[in-house]
């Protein structure tokens, strides 16, 4: 079962609903919490949960979410929680489905902090790139952690056997970049050099790497992240309309264009960023995904899909094993070397 909030989507709370019956209609089991006056006709077997009121625009969404317990959000991040779902949808508002899923989810034990992955739609070499937002500032051992999400869930969701995580730098050299990626490439370097963590580290990558196929996962922290997926966005969506303008810029270009069109259309299918359901929100004891708010049906639909695959494939039993074995994960005072002397004295 995915809980979807459909509050906050740009196209409405129906474009939301009619998503999540294109995913009932592939075998997904769904429970939408929205304003059930708007949600439209509703597929059988979808419950409704009437929750008008949304916090995805919240200015403060933190505070939103710890005061507004009747939230769409909130109420969906609580079916998860209380186990009458297994993954957690929000169709809008990154920073509310951060914070109703950190207050209700809550992080997994000895995860430092929640991550938000994204796949990047490159054509022939699609990469998942994290953390693009959660967190704006990082230590060594969050980034490191960031590596074991993104690599579970290019395994379990995205299907690549043993992927290639890469350390986004100013440089492919091991002494290159801020002190962070220096703590973050020796330690990474130690925990995979016996190939513990099913993943391969293939050390620093510079930022055309990320559309070069030099790794399946790529890691930095939310600031640098974010900064990099919206430049991508922004870039992408320049060169699109580039190429339609100069498309229609004379009677040869048109007669070229109306030749090419089957290919063009290949290749925007190719590049779509519905294809592949919006950002994860990883590092809670349930799988998160948060598709963009302007995305159609047909992207929300694929975020349920993707969403009810990665409940049913583990990623976060997966990612915590990993962790484990790697020795990865955080460790409570009480577990600490000579925290029972600590404590005495």
């Amino acid at each position: 079962m995915v809980a979807v909030d459909c509050n906050g989507a740009d196209l409405g709370p129906a474009e939301v609903a009619a998503g999540a019956a294109i995913a009932v209609a592939k075998g997904a089991r769904v429970l939408l919490f929205g304003p059930a006056a708007e949600l439209g006709e509703i597929p059988a077997g979808v419950e409704v949960v009437d929750a008008p009121i949304s916090i995805a625009k919240a200015e403060d969404p933190v505070q939103a979410a710890r005061t507004t317990p009747e939230a769409s959000i909130v109420m969906a991040a609580r079916a998860v929680a209380e186990g009458r779902a297994q993954a957690l949808v929000c169709a809008g508002g990154t920073g509310a489905a951060l914070a109703a899923g950190s207050f209700n989810i809550k992080r997994a034990r000895g995860i430092y902090r929640p991550a938000l992955a994204i796949p990047l739609p490159v054509p022939h070499y699609p990469v998942t790139l994290l953390d693009v937002g959660a967190n704006a500032e990082a230590r060594r051992e969050h980034i490191v952690q960031f590596a074991f999400m993104g690599a579970a869930l290019a395994r379990t969701v995205l299907g690549v056997s043993r992927p290639r995580v890469g350390l986004l730098s100013n440089g492919e050299e091991s002494g290159r970049g801020s002190t962070l990626v220096l703590e973050a490439h020796a330690e990474l370097l130690e925990r995979t050099s016996e190939g513990i963590g099913a993943f391969e580290f293939v050390g620093n990558v510079e930022g055309g790497d990320v559309v070069s196929g030099r790794a399946d996962v790529i890691v930095t922290d939310g600031f640098t992240g974010n900064i990099a997926l919206k430049l991508m966005e922004g870039v992408s969506q320049t060169m699109l309309g580039a190429v339609r303008e100069a498309a229609m810029s004379s009677a040869r270009a048109k007669l070229g264009g109306a030749l090419l069109r089957g290919a063009l259309r290949s290749f925007r299918d190719e590049i779509d960023p519905e294809a592949n359901g919006g950002a994860y929100l990883l590092g809670l004891r349930r799988l998160g995904v948060v598709p963009h708010g302007r995305f159609t049906r047909a992207g929300f639909a694929q975020a349920i899909l993707r969403a009810q695959l990665g409940a049913r494939e583990d990623i976060v039993g997966q990612t915590h094993h990993a962790l484990g074995q790697a020795g990865a994960l955080r460790r409570s005072p009480a577990s600490a070397p000579g925290a029972s002397l600590r404590a005495a004295g």
